[in-house]
Parts: C-alpha cells; structure tokens; sequence
C-alpha cells in the first residue's frame, strides 16, 4: 500500500478493506516528541506518520497490533510516561488515543465479463466492496481497460470457473451472469455447495430460474439449499432491460443487503458515546 499520510492511509484502508488503527496524541505534558493532536496510523504490516519515533513510537505499534489481533472495533486510550522505562529521555508525558477500525469489508465475486457486468462493476466499484470479477474468456477480459478499474476491482481468468468458489473469503456473495446456461448451472452448484457463501444471485428470466429450480432437485439438492438461489437477482419493482437498466436493479439489491443494519451496531454506537464523555475528561497525570 502506497500512501505519504496517515489521511492517504485511511482512505486506501478503507478502499482495500484493510483493517487498522487510527493512533492520536491526545495530550502531552513537559517534553515530548511531538504535540497534541498528532497522528499517525498502523497496519498489521505497515504503518503512515509518525508520532516521533523512538521507543515510544515502538511500543504504541506494538499495542496497536495487539488491539488488530483482537478484531473488534474499539477505543483506547493509555498512558506514556516518556522516562527511562520507557527508553524515553524527554522528561514529559503523553495520552495516546488508539482507534481500532476493522475493516468487515464485504467480499463479492462477479462471474461472467458481458455487458451487464461491464454496467455492474463500475456502480459496485464505488461501495464498500472487494470485487472479483470472473470470466473464461481472455479475450474480453483483455478488452477491460485495467487502468480504468477500482483498486477494489481484480480481474481473474479462470478456464474452469466453478472451480474458484472454493478459494473465496468466507462470507462472500455470488453474482452469475455468464454466457452460458451450463456454465452457470455449474457456477451456482458450485456455490451452493460452499456453505460459507452466504449469497448466490443469478441473472436471467423466471423460466430459466424455474428450470435451474427443477434441474437442482432432480440432482437431489434440499429445497434449503435450493431457496439461497436468488433468481432472478435484483429488485423486481426497477424495471428495464437493458443492460444499465438490469445493473442498477442488481446494484440497488446489493445497496439493500449492505445496509442491512449489524446486530452490534447499537452497542458499537454507545461505546463510542461513552469515550467521547471519557475523552473530554483526560489529563495527563502529572510526572512522577
């Protein structure tokens, strides 16, 4: 990741689905490396800014990637006597807020280079999505201009891609629009068949997704697993064919699912109205 300041660092955090912690100096008494309100951000193998260097900026890291290790959004805020014991010979102290964003980016997985997903792929690029867009095909995927694309979009070239479900994040939802009615048939079994695949949504027409229906439970598929096929995928009340038209219901779709709202979010609301009342509070302890 390439970033000059900790401000550049966020926003390709944020574009990478890359967790990390957000470091400020809240308040500094006597001498210290550098004042209050500085910043700097940390990375599980990287870090933007600086604080001031020495061991001080060590053991801060060091605290930060612990808190990464635990996956959990949270604040903290710790006090740093810059003595002796801390390897530190300025004489002054400082409280050090440590931010922790976790990055619970959702990962979706494109099948399929035509022109609705040439439509699709530009309005998902602009959300908080890490694409993988798939196709069997080179020669269109040559046509995709890579410059053009997101930093959250990746190209793949699979000559068999079913075969790639297995290797997506847990969690990650399915888009399938190939060219191919076989090719799709194989994807979705391929998908259903990975419980960690929490959505599978396919492109096409009520009669091909009855027929996808029917075709599932001669091969002896449980109507459960069945049900996670989402076809046609899309919000059925945006009308339209084209293939602008069908992007933006299957975009407005995944818009929905983003939003729904996590079951921790309240008590993640509150958390942070409890440190905003703690923070407003701090001193630094006076020097020993």
């Amino acid at each position: 990741m390439k970033a000059n300041t900790w401000f550049d660092a966020v926003y390709q955090c944020q574009q990478q689905g890359k967790s990390f912690v957000l470091v400020t100096l809240l308040a500094t008494a006597g001498s210290t490396p550098r004042d209050g309100g500085t910043k700097m951000l940390v990375c599980d193998d990287s870090t933007f800014d600086t604080i001031g260097g020495g061991h001080l900026e060590f053991e801060v890291t060091k605290q930060a990637r612990a808190l990464l290790l635990e996956n959990s959004a949270t604040q903290k805020v710790e006090h740093y006597p810059l003595s002796s014991k801390l390897g530190q010979c300025c004489g002054g102290a400082t409280n050090v807020l440590f931010e922790v964003f976790t990055q619970h980016t959702q990962h979706i997985a494109i099948y399929g280079a035509g022109h609705v997903s040439k439509a699709l792929v530009p309005i998902l690029a602009q959300l908080p999505l890490q694409i993988r867009w798939i196709d069997n095909r080179q020669e269109l995927l040559d046509e995709i201009d890579q410059q053009t694309l997101a930093s959250n979009v990746k190209l793949h070239h699979a000559e068999h891609p079913e075969d790639t479900l297995s290797s997506l994040p847990a969690s990650s939802w399915v888009m399938v629009m190939t060219h191919n009615h076989q090719l799709d048939f194989d994807i979705v079994e391929a998908a259903l068949s990975n419980q960690a695949i929490s959505f599978v949504g396919m492109i096409g027409s009520e009669t091909k997704a009855r027929r996808f229906v029917t075709r599932l439970a001669h091969r002896d598929w449980s109507s459960t697993d069945i049900k996670r096929l989402v076809s046609p995928v899309g919000l059925h009340d945006i009308p339209g064919k084209k293939p602008i038209e069908v992007a933006v219901s299957m975009a407005a779709q995944i818009i929905q699912k983003l939003n729904i709202k996590s079951p921790n979010e309240d008590a993640d609301k509150q958390a942070w109205r409890d440190n905003k009342l703690l923070f407003k509070s701090l001193v630094v302890e006076p020097l020993k």
